[in-house]
């Protein structure tokens, strides 16, 4: 592993020397590579540098406990020796999961598409509770959110929801949420006051940029029309709502929420880009499909992934076997121990093929 790391440092410091040529500074598309490039590595490459120097630290000071010391010269010399040790120990295994191979889409925006499934007005309003939970968390991140598409039922929940969640790291954060949701709790349309199970879909994409996924302008096929609000009513006589047919796959997006025609074009071609790409990801995952699945599951939006029962104020993880008791701090945005938790879970999962 020293040498990928001393290889990855060498790269930085490459990096460096390029981002003050320029040549390079007077290139858009090479300053933003090269950027991003160093960016990927900046912690790695820190950790690295740390570990470096704390090792420097640690053979100066078993050096210095081998010469002839004063009693209390030698336990300070200990002492710093065992912290010294622990902070290694510690730099090596963060190292370790550094070094894991990276989701190339882990710091790409995400667009997320939530969806009332089984339950009728109950699961919409669960997925209304779901959209506001994810703009909490994002809103703790310091990332922007912004509705793209929205279906709203007459009691205020949605039959559908599409939204950008604009953040850097916002992917690695975010791509374990996609799947089935299921709410345990008495719903308000509910008079016998019985507990009811109903579900919601999350599927989580991250954002394509037109050089990601190519989308010639004789492949799509754009039908405008009037936005309409919840019930379906129109509430303009404008078409501004616009909606793009991929011809070749079939895959359609919708945008009636943007300012404009052109703005809502725009935004339906993302959704469009990340549909695709989605689709192709997944085509990809199915050809491994005898393989061993992974604890935190394969994204897909059928699989159930989560319970939120309110009688007893629990959330569970399904997929990793986590149960927390504070659903109200779950729904509102708290998602940091569960985030944590299958993240942990991911990295094991390499960790363990990589021994393979």
């Amino acid at each position: 592993m020293l040498d990928r790391l001393q290889a990855l440092a060498d790269r930085y410091e490459k990096l460096s020397e390029l981002l003050c040529d320029p040549d390079v500074t007077s290139d858009t598309k090479k300053l933003r590579e090269y950027s991003k490039e160093q960016s990927d590595l900046q912690d790695a490459y820190d950790a690295y540098v740390e570990y470096k120097d704390v090792l420097e630290q640690f053979d100066s000071a078993k050096a210095m406990q081998a010469e002839k010391l004063d009693d209390e010269m030698r336990d300070l010399v200990k002492m710093e020796i065992e912290e010294l040790s622990g902070r290694r120990d510690e730099l090596e295994e963060r190292l370790t999961v550094l070094m894991l191979p990276k989701d190339p889409n882990d710091d790409k925006n995400v667009i997320v598409e939530i969806r009332g499934a089984a339950g009728g007005d109950e699961a919409a309003l669960f997925a209304g509770d779901l959209y506001r939970m994810y703009s909490k968390f994002a809103d703790a991140q310091g990332w922007k959110t912004e509705v793209l598409e929205a279906n709203v039922n007459d009691l205020g929940g949605f039959k559908e929801i599409i939204f950008m969640i604009n953040g850097k790291g916002a992917y690695s954060k975010m791509k374990f949420e996609s799947g089935a949701h299921r709410v345990q709790r008495i719903p308000v349309t509910e008079s016998g006051g019985r507990i009811h199970t109903s579900t919601s879909t999350v599927g989580v994409m991250p954002e394509m940029e037109e050089i990601d996924i190519e989308i010639r302008d004789n492949d799509i096929r754009v039908d405008t029309f009037c936005s309409s609000g919840a019930g379906g009513q129109s509430v303009n006589t404008t078409k501004s709502a616009v909606r793009v047919l991929h011809v070749p796959t079939g895959i359609m997006a919708t945008c009636q929420d943007g300012k404009s025609q052109n703005d809502n074009k725009a935004k339906a071609l993302q959704v469009l880009r990340a549909r695709i790409y989605d689709v192709k990801r997944q085509e990809e995952e199915a050809k491994y499909a005898g393989e061993r699945k992974s604890k935190v599951g394969t994204g897909d939006r059928s699989e159930r992934i989560r319970t939120y029962n309110f009688p007893q104020s629990r959330v569970t993880d399904h997929r990793i076997g986590l149960t927390l008791h504070k659903l109200d701090m779950v729904l509102n945005g708290d998602l940091g121990e569960i985030v944590n938790a299958l993240t942990m879970t991911a990295q094991a999962e390499l960790l363990e093929k990589g021994e393979q």
